[in-house]
């Protein structure tokens, strides 16, 4: 290779960043307890264990702060861990359980962090404002999505045919399913709460609006083979017969 050659191969890009959106769980505590956590876990990680098996995972400290509740982060990592869920970011965290999530190569997620003064404080802070929505032009897809397949919708997103176990349908607005929904939908993924999920068949893995959501264990109440819809009230999904 002459030196012409390998100048331009070191100067030829061979990576870029990209902004992308991505749903992770969001485990929100309300006890420091870790062996009450990590039974309460098991539980739900017995009921769906293909949704949870590896995954990603973002803890929320917030309210434990509030609280004056204190969590070992390096114990509550290892538990977590043991039950093959995956922590890649920490949030609403003090200065120093920040510091130790960081020592353990956990990020920390800003916007929702809180200080070692403000949690003892107990001091409010304004609420977010609202998200702005755009309107966008609804996908409409008319075949079967399988099991593996990933779709997102910068709009509506409407599937006139069902949507199979082990795929995933996501919108930053609406969904419609005219066939049976078994895989996991979420809608309203850039924080619209106006957002809704409308099927002819609810049998889904997972549901959510706006990052509130519910799993397969959480519908027992929605009768299959019957049109529902399903919106957020006082952050809570409501599933309702259409």
């Amino acid at each position: 290779m002459s030196i012409d050659t390998q100048q331009n191969a070191y100067h030829s890009p061979v990576l870029e960043f990209k902004s992308s959106t991505f749903s992770v769980p969001v485990l929100v505590l309300a006890s420091n307890d870790v062996i009450i956590i990590e039974q309460q876990l098991q539980e739900k990680i017995h009921l769906a264990p293909e949704f949870f098996k590896n995954s990603p995972l973002v803890f929320d400290l917030q309210d434990l702060n509030k609280n004056d509740l204190d969590i070992d982060i390096t114990e509550f990592t290892q538990t977590i861990r043991a039950l093959g869920l995956l922590p890649i970011g920490i949030r609403g965290g003090t200065a120093q359980q920040n510091q130790q999530a960081l020592e353990l190569g956990i990020p920390v997620h800003s916007g929702h962090s809180v200080s070692a003064s403000s949690a003892t404080q107990k001091q409010s802070t304004p609420p977010e404002p609202e998200p702005q929505v755009v309107a966008a032009i609804s996908t409409l897809i008319t075949h079967p999505v399988r099991s593996g397949q990933r779709i997102y919708a910068l709009g509506d997103l409407v599937i006139l045919a069902q949507v199979s176990a082990g795929a995933e349908i996501l919108a930053e607005g609406n969904i419609h399913v005219y066939g049976s929904l078994r895989g996991r939908a979420l809608a309203g993924v850039q924080g619209n709460t106006k957002a809704r999920i409308f099927c002819s068949d609810l049998q889904a893995e997972l549901i959510s609006i706006a990052g509130n959501y519910k799993i397969s264990e959480d519908l027992n109440g929605a009768v299959p083979n019957q049109p529902v819809q399903i919106y957020l009230q006082d952050h809570t999904l409501v599933i309702k017969d259409i």
